[in-house]
C-alpha cells in the first residue's frame, strides 16, 4: 500500500482545473515501483510480475503511473535504475480522464491525458450508478487504451456506488470483482 502525498491542488486556470506540472503522488508511486523492483527477492516476489491498483484519485494516479514514459524525478540511488511502470494495472472508479466540456455523449479524455502503447495490461472496474464519477471516465480510458493498442478489459457493473471497495454489501459488485479480478489476473498470466 502506498501513501503518496495528497491532497495537492489543482489550480484553476480561466476557471477550468488544470493538471499540475508535476505530480507529487506520481512521483511516490514511481519510486516505490523501484524500491519494489530492487527489492523482490528481500520480499519473495516476482520483479516482472509487479502491478498497481487504485481507486477513485488513486486509480488516476495508477493510470498516470501506467502510461508515463519517465521517471518524473530526478534519480537518487541504484532504486531508480529498475522500470517505474507496473506490470499490470487495476483502475476502480477513476476520474480526471474524460473532457466532459466537449459535450455528454463524447468520450474525449482532457488533454493533458497521455496514453502510452507501452502501458501494461489494465483492468478497470466501474459501477453504472456510481454518482461521484461518470461511467463515460472509464469508458473513454478504456477506448484510448485500444487504440493505443494495449490489453484492457472492463467491468461495468449495475450497481455499487462510488468506493465499494471491499467491503461486503448488498450490491452483487462486491462480491464479484474481486473474483473477476483473480480471473483477468490467470488471464494474462500473472498466477
Amino acid at each position: 500500500m502506498l501513501k503518496y502525498r495528497t491532497p495537492q491542488v489543482w489550480p484553476r486556470i480561466d476557471g477550468k482545473q488544470t493538471r499540475p506540472e508535476v505530480l507529487l503522488g506520481l512521483e511516490d508511486a514511481q519510486r516505490a515501483m523501484s524500491l519494489l523492483r530492487r527489492d523482490a527477492a528481500q520480499y519473495g516476489i516476482d520483479p516482472a510480475k509487479i502491478g498497481a491498483i487504485g481507486f477513485s484519485a488513486g486509480a488516476y494516479l495508477v493510470t498516470e503511473l501506467s502510461n508515463k514514459q519517465t521517471r518524473t524525478f530526478p534519480t537518487i540511488d541504484d532504486a531508480d535504475q529498475q522500470s517505474t511502470r507496473p506490470n499490470f494495472a487495476v483502475v476502480v472508479y477513476t476520474a480526471r480522464l474524460l473532457d466532459d466540456g466537449k459535450g455528454k455523449n463524447n468520450l474525449a479524455l482532457k488533454p493533458w491525458v497521455a496514453i502510452s502503447g507501452e502501458a501494461p495490461p489494465t483492468l478497470i472496474i466501474h459501477a453504472l450508478d456510481d454518482n461521484v464519477d461518470d461511467v463515460r471516465e472509464p469508458l473513454a480510458y478504456m477506448l484510448a487504451l485500444k487504440d493505443a493498442g494495449v490489453p484492457v478489459d472492463l467491468r461495468v457493473y449495475a450497481r455499487g456506488g462510488h468506493a465499494f471497495g471491499l467491503r461486503p454489501t448488498q450490491d452483487p459488485v462486491t462480491h464479484r470483482w474481486p473474483q473477476h479480478l483473480e480471473e483477468w489476473l490467470h488471464d494474462i498470466g500473472v498466477l
